[in-house]
């Protein structure tokens, strides 16, 4: 999550915004290399899709920080 969609937005997080597709700052956060950036940017995409509910039903199962969304 980035600082302008909770501070200024107001938003729980990225997966929020309207603008989240085109915003330069989210995509390149996903953009970079590594199991967690794609393991973020799988996240804010399902919660974008199922909403929070679906998603934490997932992540209550999780052992780590990071699990599978199917």
């Amino acid at each position: 999550m980035k600082v302008c969609c909770f501070r200024d937005r107001h938003l729980e997080t990225c997966a929020d915004c309207p603008e989240y597709s085109v915003c330069g700052r989210i995509q390149a956060f996903h953009a970079k290399i590594g199991y967690k950036y794609r393991k973020y940017r799988e996240s804010m995409e399902f919660i974008r899709k199922r909403g929070y509910p679906a998603f934490l039903r997932f992540a209550d199962t999780w052992n780590g920080a990071y699990g599978k969304l199917s």
